[in-house]
């Protein structure tokens, strides 16, 4: 007499290949092996990560961060497109400046190889050509697709927050946290993600630089950053003045910034900002709205009238983008529109 429990396996074993046609394996082969993101691996160590407290596994970490930074400017194909996924990430609504393009932060070697490293180490901007794009090889894609990368610069920088915070926790201060800080600044300022750049600049400079010096060079590099920050983002001209003094800066460029921010001065503003390099613009951008407002009330008390494409071409704004970001209330005249007029002058 046969036990209830053993019909579940008459006719219905495991590994009977009547209905399965070469094992019930198969069924079992289709379920596809979870994809964990390499960068989602770890949380925050100030919630509680205990293994990005490794010393190993924090270099490992950052070598993952790095070739995937590197997949992100290959996969986005060319220039523009780079452009467009850095703007789609930017906290300011913004009009990227056409003079001058952001310039691509290459892959440091990995600290785990002792092998000599076959990547340029990461790019200071007195090495980048000014106004220009480094001389980069994409990888061909179909432009006529655009690629919707918006979720990688997002995880990327969370990935350098965890790695930050595990180097703060574990009170590392060697030139490998250089490297990495160096990284997110200047990541996260041409992603104009000042919760990125800011606290790491504050760091870098006040915690790190006094234990493990920066070059002179590297120095320069973020002080210059964190004044033109202060300038530009926070509108504090005073405080801009004093970190200049306090670190003793001297940069022709960052002075002639100041010098336009307090003088008004549009045109040293514009001259000055087509003369440096991409992660300078980016921190300019951030008072472009106050200098173009100030700048059109000045050109309303000075002038009866403007040609349309010196005006658009001075503002780096179309005509519509000024009636609707600034309130112009001027009137085109000319035949074809071609003349902005801005006070019209009534005959006696």
């Amino acid at each position: 007499m046969q036990r209830k429990g053993a019909r579940a396996f008459s006719g219905h074993s495991y590994g009977h290949t009547g209905h399965h046609h070469g094992g019930g394996g198969n069924h079992y082969s289709r379920l596809k092996p979870v994809e964990l993101d390499p960068l989602s691996e770890y949380g925050l160590p100030s919630k509680g990560e205990k293994r990005l407290l490794s010393p190993k596994v924090q270099e490992s970490y950052y070598s993952k961060i790095a070739e995937r930074y590197l997949a992100f400017c290959t996969e986005a194909g060319d220039k523009d497109n780079l452009q467009k996924q850095f703007a789609r990430l930017a906290v300011a609504d913004t009009t990227p400046s056409s003079s001058a393009s952001f310039p691509v932060i290459s892959v440091p070697p990995s600290p785990l190889t002792s092998a000599p490293p076959t990547a340029l180490p990461l790019p200071t901007p007195t090495s980048l050509p000014t106004g220009s794009f480094p001389d980069i090889t994409f990888i061909a894609t179909d432009n006529s697709k655009e690629q919707d990368q918006s979720g990688s610069l997002p995880s990327i920088l969370s990935a350098l927050r965890k790695l930050r915070e595990a180097l703060v926790a574990t009170q590392r201060r060697d030139p490998f946290t250089i490297q990495v800080y160096l990284f997110a600044i200047r990541l996260g300022i041409l992603a104009k993600s000042f919760e990125s750049y800011y606290p790491a600049l504050l760091y870098l400079l006040r915690s790190v630089h006094p234990f493990s010096n920066l070059t002179s060079v590297e120095l320069a590099e973020c002080v210059s950053y964190l004044v033109l920050d202060t300038a530009c983002r926070r509108q504090d001209l005073a405080g801009a003045f004093k970190l200049r003094k306090e670190y003793k800066l001297k940069d022709k460029k960052v002075d002639a910034v100041l010098k336009a921010l307090v003088g008004d001065n549009y045109v040293l503003w514009w001259r000055v900002k087509r003369g440096v390099d991409g992660y300078r613009v980016k921190l300019m951008e951030f008072a472009d709205g106050d200098v173009k407002r100030r700048t059109l009330m000045a050109m309303g008390r000075a002038y009866l009238s403007l040609p349309r494409e010196f005006l658009e071409s001075q503002m780096e704004e179309s005509w519509e983008g000024l009636r609707s970001k600034y309130g112009v209330g001027w009137e085109l005249g000319g035949e074809k529109g071609e003349k902005v007029v801005i006070r019209k002058v009534g005959r006696g």
